[in-house]
């Protein structure tokens, strides 16, 4: 625990003497750019999945559980936060189209009729998705972008990063409430 916190104050210590200040190195987005993007959603992936860019018709495909495997053959799990959370409510709106009860619908009148293949998996927390998607080879979710680390992959969508000001998965304030 000691050598713990010894590292923690040295690594603290450094960045102090090197005045380091995100977001504002040369080429990096300025901070209200940064802000901005980090409102956004973004869509995580497995670090060894092949797929960089997915348009929104496909994502809405793999969100409604009606494509089950990537192109690359592996099967696709998708991960979507619990009802009721903001993210999810955004997801279901930008990408499916539908409220709450709709999608729950639409997974238990596909299930039985063989035109869904599997219910999404729900985790309570933004660190729940990013680490299920960082351990399960085929899966999917979203975080904030604010939440992305370096253990998953953020998949651009028709052509357009997190940050872009294109970009179209927008966490609103509206969605807060």
């Amino acid at each position: 625990m000691r050598r713990l916190l010894a590292l923690l104050t040295m690594v603290g210590a450094a960045m102090l003497l090197l005045e380091v200040s995100p977001g504002t190195a040369k080429g990096d987005p300025s901070p209200a750019a940064q802000a901005s993007a980090d409102q956004n959603l973004a869509i995580i992936v497995n670090q060894t999945n092949t797929i960089d860019d997915i348009t929104l018709k496909e994502l809405r495909t793999v969100f409604l559980g009606e494509r089950s495997h990537w192109p690359n053959g592996r099967r696709i799990t998708l991960v979507m936060m619990d009802p009721g959370v903001p993210e999810r409510k955004a997801i279901l709106r930008d990408i499916c189209r539908m409220n709450e009860t709709e999608f729950s619908r639409h997974f238990l009148q596909g299930l039985f009729t063989g035109e869904v293949f599997v219910s999404p998996k729900t985790l309570s927390s933004p660190t729940g998705v990013r680490k299920f998607v960082f351990n399960v080879p085929g899966a999917i979710g979203y975080v904030r972008a604010s939440d992305v680390d370096g253990t998953v992959k953020v998949i651009r969508i028709n052509g357009h990063g997190v940050d872009d000001p294109e970009y179209p998965l927008r966490f609103e304030a509206r969605d807060s409430k």
